[in-house]
């Protein structure tokens, strides 16, 4: 991408403790430095689900560092593409600029780890064509 900017992505959920957590680490994964990556929440939660965690450390996604953020009227404004992981998911108003997407996705809370790993396998294949639909290479 010589030339131009890096994309900003912004993923969201409702307590940024899980979807949209899954979605930012895939999406860090995937694109490395390519992309400058962001993930917050609605109403954002005091923590990371516990199960997401361990999925994606089995995954080698490093965590530690991550917290629930409460999304901002400026978080969008400076991203190229918002995706909501929840339909219907009370968001600031929107701004001219972004492009919006939304991906309907079961929150995983309670849903075990095998619940967890397949929705972080649907979160995975969405990144992936988002990534590509920005024509960020992928590692």
């Amino acid at each position: 991408m010589v030339g131009t900017t890096k994309p900003r992505l912004l993923f969201l959920c409702n307590k940024n403790g899980g979807r949209s957590q899954m979605a930012a680490a895939w999406a860090r994964s995937l694109a490395g430095d390519a992309a400058v990556v962001t993930s917050a929440g609605v109403a954002p939660g005091t923590s990371l689900n516990a199960d997401v965690v361990t999925v994606l450390d089995e995954l080698g996604m490093d965590t530690s560092d991550e917290f629930p953020k409460a999304v901002t009227e400026e978080m969008i404004r400076n991203a190229t593409v918002v995706v909501s992981l929840k339909k219907d998911l009370e968001l600031p108003p929107r701004v001219v600029g972004p492009r919006y997407e939304v991906w309907e996705l079961a929150d995983p809370d309670g849903d075990g780890l095998d619940g967890v790993r397949q929705t972080c396998e649907q979160i995975r294949i969405r990144v992936t064509g988002l990534l590509d639909s920005l024509g960020v290479a992928q590692g």
